[in-house]
């Protein structure tokens, strides 16, 4: 059987090798004004639409405009800058750079602590402390502290005004994603956030945190849902799904409990492991081993995979914040941005 993907990439290798050889005719694609909304291409009486196009690639087109688009605002940010600095009477003789350091950035400095603060964050090892290293460290943390104090600058020159842009923001891909009995906090929740995620796996560890923290932000205003989504190349994953689900059997806080607790000691993921951090957390041992041994929720776990792969879930951690799609382990502000829109 021909799949999508399989179609795509004999197009693009008879592309690449038709370049060549000398004399190999190519299609002729004249591209013009489409006779009609929503068309994207005609062959005949054949018609390909925009729909069609993008069906099944909706994230990675996506990805492309959004790198465009931030690109441009990065341009856009220096040259709102600059401008700013030009129109400033104090500017007068000065460089940007001396600008810059006389009236934006004055007040930055990095102190001993904040290097040290940094080196026991990234968990940088004391052999690799060399001199040369910790200036690295410092001019790091010096070039964040100086964009901070840009944005500070910038906000309190157009306070009033604000700034108008006129560039198309890309849109997320959005879906429509079925809750149905899966692990959730708040059902009545305005914005629900459905997470697809795999317990052996690191990012999503790390993505646990950042959703701790919507949690704890956003109390009951978001309703976060959990859908099973195990690698097939994490051995474990999916026996530690099935045990998440046999807490959750018995009372849905528990569930949160075993997820933090896996999330936590990810070295902790074989069954008698698993066993035992559900014992900890407060589960009936004897129920909670019956459902572990009779893989009671596997194909429920099945399920969710088959959803995730229709919902173009290609790699975890991946969320869906009111249906907008967010991939991989994105920082709070991502989520944020979000979520204030729909609230």
């Amino acid at each position: 059987m021909i799949t999508k993907f399989s179609l795509m990439f004999l197009v693009a290798t008879v592309t690449i090798f038709s370049c060549t050889k000398e004399g190999t005719s190519k299609p002729s694609y004249n591209f013009k004004k489409a006779p009609k909304e929503g068309l994207a291409a005609k062959i005949g009486d054949i018609e390909i639409t925009h729909k069609e196009l993008t069906q099944g690639i909706e994230n990675e087109i996506y990805e492309e405009e959004k790198k465009i688009f931030d690109i441009k605002m990065s341009r856009m940010k220096a040259l709102v800058l600059e401008k700013l600095m030009k129109n400033d009477p104090n500017k007068k003789g000065l460089t940007n750079d001396q600008y810059m350091e006389k009236y934006i950035a004055k007040n930055v400095k990095v102190s001993k602590s904040e290097i040290d603060n940094f080196v026991k964050e990234k968990q940088i090892p004391k052999e690799r402390l060399n001199p040369q290293i910790m200036e690295r460290i410092k001019e790091f943390l010096l070039t964040d502290k100086k964009r901070v104090a840009v944005d500070d600058w910038i906000a309190k020159k157009t306070k009033k005004s604000g700034i108008d842009v006129f560039i198309d923001k890309p849109r997320r891909p959005s879906y429509d994603v079925e809750v149905g009995s899966a692990p959730q906090t708040n059902k009545d929740a305005k914005v629900t956030i459905v997470e697809f995620s795999d317990f052996q796996c690191p990012y999503c560890s790390k993505a646990s945190e950042t959703v701790n923290e919507l949690k704890k932000k956003y109390g009951k205003k978001i309703n976060v849902v959990f859908k099973q989504y195990p690698l097939p190349f994490h051995n474990q994953a999916k026996i530690a799904a099935n045990a998440a689900l046999c807490a959750h059997e018995q009372k849905a806080e528990l569930f949160w409990k075993m997820h933090d607790a896996m999330f936590g000691d990810q070295s902790k993921l074989s069954e008698s492991d698993l066993v035992a951090t559900a014992k900890k957390i407060g589960v009936k041992e004897g129920d909670f081993k019956k459902c572990m041994e009779s893989k009671k929720y596997f194909a429920q776990i099945e399920k969710d995979i088959e959803q995730g792969k229709k919902l173009n879930v290609k790699s975890t951690p991946t969320f869906f914040v009111n249906g907008k799609l967010v991939t991989g382990a994105q920082p709070v502000e991502v989520f944020s941005e979000l979520i204030d829109e729909d609230l």
